[in-house]
This record gives structure tokens, C-alpha cells and sequence, in this order.
């Protein structure tokens, strides 16, 4: 299940984020705006801009399934430096690419696994608790407010880009 929760989950969020800033673009050349205008854009003037949003959601994203598969060494590193649409598209789409290089076989353990972080100081999660109480909602905290930046600036984008394709039945 932690697979489907990260992997199948955190692929389908940052591809939805992706469209998102996709839709911020087209928005950006027909009022004759900077992109740059919208990545540097903030809800808060003490909170990260849109570019920062997008940095951490991915790593959130490829750290935390390296955490939680014991893979950690295997997780790609950025310096944090892009500053164009076109760079955090490649480091959304780098991110994606990694995790599927995971399976669902690569989890086993991973509940019961031992998270640690530098700023928990001696303490640890375990991986089912990690998974649940701070990778996912973090994630999701990331991926939302850089759409909440969009919107804010006037993009027209609405719950069913946040959400993506529903894997409906008939």
C-alpha cells in the first residue's frame, strides 16, 4: 500500500503540477508577463515563492520513497538553482522518471523501517508513520500552494487540474 500511496500518488501529483504550470505559462504570454513574474510570486511575504514550491514537492517526493525503500544514496540531488519554467519542468520530470524506477517489492519492510531526519534531532518515525504524517501531507502542502500562487496571480485553474484524471469504472 505505501507504494501506491508515495510512488502511484506523488508520479500523478507532480505530473498534475506540471499541467499546472503548463496552464501559468499560457496565462504569462497572453497578458504579456514575465514568467518569471509567477515563479518568484508568493502567497505570504514569509513563505517560499513558486519556485520553491516546486523544489520541494519533488524532493519530498524522491526522498521520501528513497526513506522509506532503504534507498536513500539513490535519490538524485539538485542544487536548487533553477530559474526558468523549462528547469523545474526537467526536475518534475527527473523526479517522475526516478520513481519508476521503484516497485511495489521494493517496500517490503518499509512500514516498520526506521526514518530519521537531521532536524528530529535522536528521534525517528517509522516508515508508516512517516509515510502518512508528514511525506504525504507535505507533499500535498507543496503541490497546493504553488497552486494556490497560481490562482492567486489569476490563472484560471480549478480542482479537476489539482486532482488530474480520475481513475473512474463504468
Amino acid at each position: 500500500m505505501l507504494y501506491d500511496l508515495t510512488v502511484v500518488q506523488f508520479s500523478k501529483m507532480l505530473n498534475n503540477l506540471s499541467a499546472i504550470l503548463v496552464k501559468g505559462e499560457g496565462f504569462a504570454e497572453a497578458k504579456k508577463i514575465e514568467m518569471s513574474v509567477l515563479l518568484n510570486s508568493r502567497l505570504a511575504p514569509d513563505q517560499f515563492n513558486l519556485t520553491r514550491q516546486v523544489q520541494i514537492a519533488c524532493d519530498t517526493a524522491k526522498l521520501a520513497v528513497a526513506r522509506l525503500t532503504g534507498q536513500e544514496d539513490s535519490a538524485p540531488k539538485y542544487e536548487d538553482n533553477e530559474t526558468t519554467l523549462a528547469e523545474l519542468q526537467a526536475r518534475i520530470a527527473s523526479v517522475v522518471d526516478y520513481l519508476a524506477t521503484f516497485t511495489a517489492e521494493d517496500f517490503t519492510g518499509a512500514e516498520t523501517r526506521k526514518i530519521t531526519h537531521r532536524r528530529w534531532e535522536d528521534k525517528y518515525l517509522t516508515g508508516r508513520d512517516f509515510a502518512l504524517e508528514h511525506a504525504i501531507p507535505n507533499i500535498y502542502f507543496h503541490v497546493t500552494t504553488a497552486y494556490a500562487i497560481l490562482r492567486h496571480n489569476g490563472v484560471e485553474v480549478g480542482k479537476k487540474d489539482y486532482l488530474g484524471a480520475m481513475p473512474f469504472k463504468s
